[in-house]
């Protein structure tokens, strides 16, 4: 956020009395409320939306908070205007992967109104021994920090779905001055909690706090620096992956960075000064801003993902980085931080052009790469310098007419990657290129350069071109270039089910709302899920919002032809069916507005219908017509909600 932004908003804080929660003290027991889908529906495919990299649905982006991981599933929060597109009242967006490739856009995390506090930037982590004691369910309690001038604590005993607010708002710390940002990590070392929060009391820096529990928090220490500005991450990296070597680094929202040592109450570094991760535009209104680390990663990875503020469209403004795994590499100058893409980029690739062992005049090396048209695309390239090699690298976006949306170039004599230095390993440059609609991001020697950048490149499809160019001599040891096809369209934003693979409309108008999947139709609709089954359990809630009849498919080919069991309130019924036939009904006032849950039995030609977990089936059928097929929700002459569509 920029300093305007800032001091705006501040006229939102809300203030509390109370500077620390007691052990006393409990979570509130106010219930978990769903908070808003805002989101409009979209394809992804809009110009200069990133087709790999993240952007929110729809509304104004900034800051990730919060990156966590739990069972499974990657959790992206997110400084977020979901009802405009510039930055005003913060909500936490959220979005989910399994892979951190293909993201699926979830409800608002925390939303004014329902959650107290300014809702600025934070962190969040997994109490898996559930030392808060929150826990109330089967699930551990995901817990993430947020607000300023005193950090407030949220939690979600649902696996992320909704977040209840911790002793009504009170600050679990207030730090003096103005303060935000709070970063909070497991200390192992220590088996207790560590908190870095921001502030400029006396100075800009960070204190660190520590906790057995979460709620109760120590202060231990004053990490004092000038450079030190908004979102700090603290993480442990082992120097050259040697686990026996471990230090510690802090860093800032301008990617600034200083490696130390950590004993749980201090951290101590002898730099005089920091040095920087991303040589894009690092400031809010630049290309890489506000990166965080996920909490809880699988593996002890470092992964991070940073604020993109450049790229913006019609229903959207900025995007996040492709996630990069952090190591830490000894040089001639101490440690330094590394960033590569993470390997699951790999998963997008389906065309790649390769090339090897060419030594290459300038007109040789113009010509190499001339019959490319690429849109969305990764390179990887290594050189070997001549004794001619004055500079070399790509032009993207290469026009009709000659002209480029961007340049990245290496400068032998200088020794500079686009005008930062980058010195040459046994004679030899490095160069990975993610190269997207709006966003590129620059990887040089295995991550000891990185730049983000936000180019405006041409969205016209003879605008595509990709040319390698050399001023003197060079040889290409080896390039790669791979066409990357489009991350979006593989999640279920609202509906909570746990059916493998994509789901299709067969017919009707499907939508995102926050109760579920919303089908409407004026005849018969389908939404179809691409997995199959011949013996289950198979079972959903189901409301009528308006209209006829809504229910479960299964069994059934891709445009929704099989059984369906369903509610009907024309007939006053739940009724099974098929396309020709009424296999079976059984009388019931159906009333629109009302939740039903229908449950399905099938096993060979016998199908069992059960209403609302009744012990005994009201539908107790015998139908040959389809063994076995795909599973899907049936919407006639209607609009309806579906929610918690479950298969075993």
């Amino acid at each position: 956020m920029t300093a305007v932004q800032r001091l705006s908003a501040a006229l939102l804080v809300l203030t509390t009395s109370v500077a620390m929660a007691s052990a006393s003290q409990g979570p509130t027991a106010a219930a978990p409320v769903q908070s808003d889908f805002p989101y409009p529906p979209t394809t992804y495919s809009e110009p200069y939306r990133g087709q790999f990299h993240f952007s929110s649905q729809a509304g104004w982006m900034n800051d990730p908070n919060g990156l966590l991981y739990y069972k499974g599933t990657y959790h992206f929060f997110y400084q977020h205007n979901p009802h405009g597109l510039a930055w005003d009242t913060m909500h936490w967006g959220h979005a989910t992967s399994t892979d951190l490739v293909h993201w699926t856009q979830k409800p608002i995390a925390l939303e004014p109104g329902i959650h107290p506090g300014d809702l600025w930037s934070g962190a969040g982590v997994v109490d898996s021994a559930n030392t808060s004691g929150l826990r109330t369910g089967s699930e551990d309690p995901l817990v993430v920090f947020s607000g300023t001038n005193g950090v407030t604590m949220f939690y979600s005993n649902d696996a992320g779905r909704t977040f209840q607010t911790y002793d009504n708002g009170t600050p679990v710390v207030r730090p003096g001055g103005t303060s935000r940002d709070a970063k909070v990590l497991w200390d192992a070392a220590r088996n207790r909690w560590t908190m870095v929060v921001w502030s400029d009391d006396g100075g800009r820096g960070v204190n660190i706090y520590s906790s057995p529990n979460l709620r109760d928090w120590t202060f231990r220490s004053r990490f004092a620096a000038n450079w030190v500005f908004e979102c700090p991450d603290f993480f442990a990296l082992p120097v050259d992956g040697d686990a026996s070597k471990v230090k510690w680094v802090l860093t800032t929202a301008t990617s600034e960075y200083v490696v130390g040592d950590f004993d749980g109450s201090t951290f101590r570094t002898d730099w005089a000064g920091p040095q920087r991760m991303d040589y894009g535009r690092t400031d809010p209104g630049g290309t890489f801003y506000a990166a965080q680390v996920f909490s809880n990663a699988p593996q002890g990875q470092v992964v991070q993902m940073a604020w993109m503020p450049g790229n913006h469209g019609a229903s959207w403004t900025g995007n996040a980085s492709f996630p990069a795994t952090l190591g830490l590499r000894s040089t001639n100058n101490g440690p330094r931080i590394t960033r590569n893409p993470i390997p699951a980029i790999s998963q997008l690739r389906y065309r790649t052009s390769s090339f090897r062992d060419l030594d290459l005049t300038p007109a040789a090396a113009a010509a190499l790469l001339r019959s490319q048209s690429v849109e969305t695309y990764e390179v990887e390239a290594e050189f070997e310098l001549k004794p001619s090699t004055t500079r070399f690298g790509f032009r993207l976006d290469v026009r009709p007419d000659g002209t480029n949306g961007a340049e990245v170039a290496y400068d032998a004599r200088a020794g500079t990657l686009m005008g930062t230095p980058l010195a040459p390993v046994g004679n030899r440059v490095k160069v990975r290129m993610l190269v997207d609609r709006a966003q590129l991001e620059v990887f040089g020697n295995d991550g000891l350069f990185s730049r983000s950048d936000n180019p405006v490149f041409d969205q016209r499809s003879d605008s595509r071109g990709l040319a390698l160019f050399s001023e003197g001599d060079v040889r290409v040891v080896s390039l790669n270039v791979h066409e990357l096809a489009p991350a979006w369209g593989l999640g279920e934003p609202t509906l909570v089910h746990n059916l493998p693979g994509q789901w299709r409309a067969a017919g009707g108008l499907w939508t995102d709302v926050t109760a579920g999947k919303q089908g409407a139709s004026t005849g018969d609709a389908f939404y179809v899920s691409d997995h199959t089954g011949a013996d289950f359990t198979y079972e959903g809630d189901v409301k009528l919002v308006n209209g006829v009849a809504a229910g479960i498919t299964f069994r059934a080919d891709q445009q929704g032809a099989g059984y369906t069991a369903n509610v009907d309130s024309g007939a006053g019924v739940v009724k099974l069916w098929r396309p020709g036939r009424d296999v079976a009904t059984f009388p019931v006032a159906v009333t629109q507005g009302t939740t039903y849950h229908l449950k399905v039995v099938a096993k060979g030609t016998t199908i069992k219908v059960y209403l609302d977990n009744g012990a005994n089936p009201v539908i107790d059928a015998t139908d040959s017509q389809y063994a076995s097929g795909r599973f899907g929700l049936n919407v006639y002459n209607s609009t309806a909600q579906f929610q918690n569509v479950r298969l075993s």
